[in-house]
């Protein structure tokens, strides 16, 4: 059986990404390809990577044209994609990557984003705890962020168990360019982003802190404190994110230090993209590059009583159209895997 899929948003970096991997989908069949100002245009002209959907023609975002298939991508600015998925019929599998419908706290949305909260989906990022049983026969998904599928992905496991104090955690991501989208900005030109980097978002800021925040309290099982810094690398693709948080006291360093291994082996032993890296090895972004795994590494500082863990993901697969496919195959009862079989590009 093959499933008819629209994606909208298609001229963006997010939704060429998931036209790229629906590409080589075994099991859909690509159908509308929408944009808003580029409507009219053919997607080779905007995303000329695409050599099998070169000629196809960008239609206009509506309702009208995004109806009618078995799933629908909704790869838009914040804020827009709520309205467009209440009108689509309820049994259309609806995957947003945009961040209307990934907040439980409407408090915490409000505060963010500026304007009235649509709801809450459930969460594409199956390698939580509880998460995938959620996605499957879901109807509606809200694709993580790129920061925080990395920031989870890296102290989940940690809360889990069990094994970190809930405050007191500190995040400092850094991600490439196309993270922040695909207008133009003075701020992201190549004479600007070459050669340096900058930090963003300082002091709490970031719009992903909350999101950030609700994982890892839901892990926890009790209410966690983040603090989130993200900064901007010259590179056009991926996240370094290292994150550290203390470690609860309990046996000697050593010990400590292999309960902590073994907590994050547990938990990923049976992930497909999920990749627990051997002692002495430190994750870079190139190995994730153009794929959907994510690899990390951790260690113990028993000078200070924190774990530090550091992950590498690339923000447009993982971090956005891979975990969107992933979840996708989840809810419609496909092979996890289908769609994503790319391993990583080097050099």
């Amino acid at each position: 059986m093959s499933f008819s899929v629209a994606v909208s948003g298609a001229s963006g970096y997010a939704g060429g990404e998931v036209l790229r991997l629906l590409a080589s989908h075994p099991d859909v069949t690509i159908g509308a390809i929408t944009a808003h100002s580029n409507a009219g245009s053919l997607l080779g002209e905007l995303q000329p990577h695409l050599h099998s959907l070169a000629g196809r023609e960008l239609s206009d975002t509506t309702v009208e044209n995004l109806a009618g298939h078995d799933v629908v991508f909704l790869a838009l600015p914040h804020g827009a994609s709520a309205e467009i998925a209440a009108q689509l019929p309820e049994d259309t599998l609806v995957i947003d990557a945009g961040a209307d419908h990934r907040l439980e706290d409407p408090l915490a949305w409000e505060k963010f984003y500026g304007s009235a909260h649509a709801g809450t989906w459930p969460y594409g990022l199956p390698e939580l705890p509880g998460h995938r049983e959620r996605l499957r026969n879901a109807r509606r998904i809200a694709v993580p962020g790129c920061y925080p599928t990395s920031s989870l992905l890296a102290l989940a496991p940690g809360f889990a168990a069990g094994l970190l104090e809930h405050d007191d955690v500190v995040i400092v991501s850094a991600s490439g360019t196309s993270g922040a989208g695909k207008s133009a900005k003075v701020n992201l030109l190549g004479s600007e982003v070459m050669g340096g980097m900058n930090p963003y978002g300082v002091g709490g800021g970031h719009r992903h802190t909350p999101e950030i925040e609700q994982g890892l309290s839901a892990a926890a099982g009790g209410q966690v404190t983040v603090s989130f810094t993200p900064t901007l690398a010259p590179m056009s693709r991926g996240i370094l994110t290292t994150a550290t948080a203390k470690a609860r006291p309990g046996a000697s360093a050593t010990a400590l230090a292999h309960e902590l291994r073994e907590a994050w082996a547990a938990a990923y032993a049976d992930e497909p993209f999920v990749h627990l890296l051997p002692e002495g090895r430190w994750p870079h972004t190139k190995a994730v590059l153009g794929s959907n795994h994510a690899v990390m590494q951790l260690a113990f500082d028993a000078h200070s009583g924190r774990v530090i863990v550091s992950c590498a993901i690339d923000n447009l697969a993982k971090g956005t159209a891979g975990g969107a496919i992933q979840s996708m195959n989840i809810a419609l009862g496909l092979e996890e895997t289908a769609g994503l079989t790319h391993q990583g590009v080097a050099p």
